[in-house]
């Protein structure tokens, strides 16, 4: 079949909207669950932190790719068929929450202690303290860093293609194989990503000039 260059950009673009549609899927899930993960991490029961450390070091400190696989052979092993797409959204959503509950607990953490201690004597419960006093304050500082974040869970999408999900790198490598023209379907996908990032990237770094500049 020949394959022109048409066909060659519709079909990466294909690709790119699953990629695309896998980042915020991981970003929003994650975020929901790093939420959660952060909040267990500055309790004040130690059984609750060690348990969110645990967490947080074990995606951390194991290769995005080991975690794929135990994700997708470990749940076929249990008798429960597990697509692709849904192995690779798991999978890439608990990696993004340890990373970004690590971000965002640093933010929490950098707020003076005297606003703990001054919502503490408006007779307000941890929960509210941190719901109504620190996050809104922490958020201010977390905005670039998180914005940073996404741009390693997008390339960090690539990865998924081992377990046979057809996002742009998939995509992008069965079309090598078809055309035989590896250099530029390569050069196509190398720029997906660098429009998908690029983006990313510089608003991480305007947000954080603002954010510095106001604070």
């Amino acid at each position: 079949m020949d394959f022109t260059l048409w066909d060659i950009v519709r079909n990466l673009l294909t690709g790119l909207q699953w990629t695309l549609a896998l980042s915020l899927v991981a970003f929003i899930g994650g975020g929901v669950i790093g939420l959660i993960v952060m909040t267990m991490r500055i309790s004040e029961k130690a059984f609750w932190r060690r348990l969110a450390r645990c967490y947080i070091e074990l995606f951390q400190g194991t290769p995005l790719l080991m975690q794929l696989f135990l994700v997708f052979f470990g749940v076929a092993l249990m008798g429960v068929d597990i697509s692709p797409w849904v192995a690779a959204a798991l999978a890439l959503t608990l990696f993004t929450s340890a990373y970004l509950a690590e971000i965002w607990r640093g933010c929490v953490e950098s707020i003076s202690s005297g606003q703990w201690e001054a919502s503490a004597s408006l007779a307000l419960t941890p929960f509210e303290q941190l719901r109504y006093v620190i996050l809104p304050q922490a958020l201010r500082i977390a905005v670039a860093p998180t914005v940073g974040f996404s741009v390693q869970v997008v390339k960090g999408t690539a990865v998924t293609s081992i377990i046979g999900f057809t996002e742009l790198t998939k995509t992008g490598g069965m079309l090598a194989n078809a055309t035989f023209q590896p250099f530029m379907v390569y050069g196509f996908v190398a720029l997906g990503y660098f429009l998908l990032c690029y983006p990313l990237s510089l608003s991480a770094r305007y947000l954080e000039r603002r954010l510095h500049a106001s604070a």
